[in-house]
């Protein structure tokens, strides 16, 4: 398993709310995690960075992960755990009050790849059957197109984009998804904010991550094209690929 972990500011914002990373357990195996903080005088790179300590700490105290099933209950305690951390911070300092933040986490072993998300910080994944998104954003927008009230094309350009119906942190407790999916050799998962993903078509990520250069050189490239494209927020993704040996990077 290789993986990349990329940030970047941006060409418009002047600091960074965004925080991630990939974290390696006592056997090696991989958790991925992006999170876009939100919250006035800076207190969403308070809440991003809480986040990632907090999660980090909790998957270096963690051995194997044998099963899904055990995958996903790490993800949903842990998450929590997070979420009330966060909450308490806010409600005990006022500087920090209402702040939250987006998370997409991945758990990944060798066999299979556990993915939770709150907000609008997504997962896709790269295999033989193409590119597809693997996670479903929690914004009104999304909400909107899901029940028909607009169409996907009316959503990219609509005033209301960036409003979240689910963030970590904001509430005393918090819903995610969790799925888990298998994983095959050369599969590839892009994990990113919306910095990204808001700036970047599928077409032109998933030719980019296709490529045969190394995964630091298409995630670079894929911060490129969203800043060539106005780079108005934070970009963070995290690149993760699966292939058969036993090198670990």
């Amino acid at each position: 398993m290789r993986a990349v972990f990329m940030t970047d500011r941006g060409k418009v914002r002047q600091h960074n709310e965004d925080n991630g990373g990939i974290f390696m357990n006592s056997i090696g195996q991989r958790l991925a995690i992006v999170a876009d903080g939100m919250g006035g005088h800076r207190a969403g790179d308070v809440a991003s960075e809480m986040t990632i300590i907090s999660l980090k700490e909790f998957w270096e105290q963690t051995d194997e992960i044998q099963t899904a099933e055990q995958a996903e209950n790490w993800l949903k305690q842990h998450i929590d755990q997070v979420n009330k951390i966060l909450f308490e911070h806010s409600k005990e300092n006022v500087e920090c009050e209402g702040m939250g933040t987006t998370i997409v986490a991945a758990i990944c072993t060798d066999r299979f790849s556990t993915i939770a998300n709150i907000g609008d910080s997504r997962c896709y994944i790269l295999n033989e059957l193409g590119f597809q998104q693997l996670t479903e954003d929690h914004s009104l927008v999304n909400e909107l197109v899901r029940s028909g009230q607009i169409t996907k094309e009316d959503a990219e350009h609509h005033p209301r984009k960036n409003v979240l119906l689910r963030a970590l942190g904001t509430e005393s407790s918090v819903e995610m998804d969790i799925k888990t999916i298998t994983f095959e050799e050369d599969d590839l998962l892009l994990l990113c904010s919306d910095g990204l993903s808001n700036k970047v078509t599928l077409s032109e990520m998933k030719e980019t991550l296709k490529g045969g250069r190394s995964l630091e050189e298409k995630a670079a490239e894929l911060i490129e094209q969203a800043n060539n494209n106005g780079g108005e927020d934070n970009i963070t993704l995290v690149i993760v690929e699966f292939y058969d040996g036993s090198e670990s990077g």
